[in-house]
């Protein structure tokens, strides 16, 4: 099983914009590594064409996105009508192909007691230096908020960033928490503006 910190398995597989190394497509981005259930089906139509809709979003971040099914290219790629028909928007970031399982199964998007013969939906975030620094599993029955994506990777970068934690429900422009692993007299050299201590390891501070 992947934990959080480890790096993520590279791969070579066949895509909708042709054959990538997945560390080489990456380069230094970013990545989002989704799999859903199967083509041609309702809730993984409704997902793809919210990530296309979101990709500037993810671009502003620094983010490449990139899909994956247990359906052959010629799938994926005759599927891509129905969801800018029925969606609005295009699918415009890869798909790979994965009818052997190979990277399904190198990545635990398989559960064979939910259904062997398809990956549920799995999400990879992927930092820069190719550490896996999220992954979140839901039923093929449940679409997935990718709002909530999107907030994890704000709160991922601003904590690589600002030295910080964030807290529940935290939005981009809300506080952040200083780590207890930051004494206070450390915390006054990366925060000279100062904080507000409600307890002494809960203390808040501005941050941009």
């Amino acid at each position: 099983m992947i934990q959080l910190g480890q790096t993520a398995p590279d791969f070579e597989a066949d895509t909708t914009q042709g054959r990538i190394r997945f560390h080489d497509w990456l380069g230094g981005a970013w990545g989002v590594l989704f799999s859903h259930p199967k083509d041609y089906t309702p809730v993984c139509t409704t997902e793809l064409g919210e990530t296309a809709r979101l990709k500037p979003e993810f671009d502003r971040r620094g983010v490449k996105v990139i899909g994956l099914s247990v359906d052959p290219v010629d799938s994926h790629a005759g599927w891509e009508a129905d969801i800018a028909e029925t969606q609005g928007h295009a699918v415009n970031f890869p798909m790979i192909a994965d009818p052997e399982k190979q990277v399904a199964n190198l990545y635990g998007m398989v559960h064979p007691d939910a259904d062997p013969s398809i990956t549920v939906r799995t999400v990879f975030i992927i930092d820069p230096q190719k550490k896996v620094r999220l992954f979140m599993v839901y039923p093929p029955s449940t679409g997935r908020n990718f709002d909530e994506i999107l907030r994890v990777i704000d709160s991922l970068q601003l904590t690589d960033r600002a030295k910080v934690a964030t807290p529940v429900n935290w939005r981009p422009g809300e506080r952040g928490i200083i780590p207890p692993s930051i004494p206070d007299e450390q915390a006054r050299t990366l925060f000279p503006q100062g904080w507000e201590a409600k307890k002494p390891y809960l203390r808040y501070v501005e941050v941009k």
